[in-house]
């Protein structure tokens, strides 16, 4: 079983910046890199919608629209973290920011899509204040 616990949240005016983490266990150091991780955020009445994805290598990287040029993902995988750092925050970014682990190992392309990822965590605020 794996657990995602998301870090990092919080309330930062318009502008700002904010770095997420997202911390994978139940899996070993040689596992965690083996695979995919995503983030997803959802505001209140809206579906959950990609913000971001890395190769298991993290060679490969994929952003959303909304935040292209303005977010970048890593991970360090001996840490078993993944991270957001999130720049020039718009009040429009204000939502639930989910982490999300895909566990076919090896993947050659980057998962975008909701129902590519097999664990979630349970998601941390941002608000962004205009």
């Amino acid at each position: 079983q794996v657990q995602l616990v998301e870090s990092g949240g919080g309330l930062v005016q318009a502008g700002g910046s904010l770095r997420l983490s997202c911390a994978a266990s139940g899996r070993t150091f040689s596992t965690f890199s083996s695979y995919a991780m995503g983030w997803f955020r959802q505001a209140p009445g809206k579906e959950r919608e990609f913000v971001a994805a890395i190769s298991w290598s993290g060679g490969k990287t994929y952003y959303g629209d909304s935040v292209k040029g303005r977010f970048t993902i890593s991970r360090d995988n001996a840490k078993n973290t993944v991270y957001l750092q999130m720049n020039s925050l718009k009040p429009e970014d204000t939502s639930v920011y989910y982490c999300a682990s895909n566990n076919r190992a090896y993947l050659l392309r980057i998962p975008t899509i909701m129902g590519e990822y097999d664990y979630w965590g349970q998601g941390t605020q941002v608000t962004v204040s205009s």
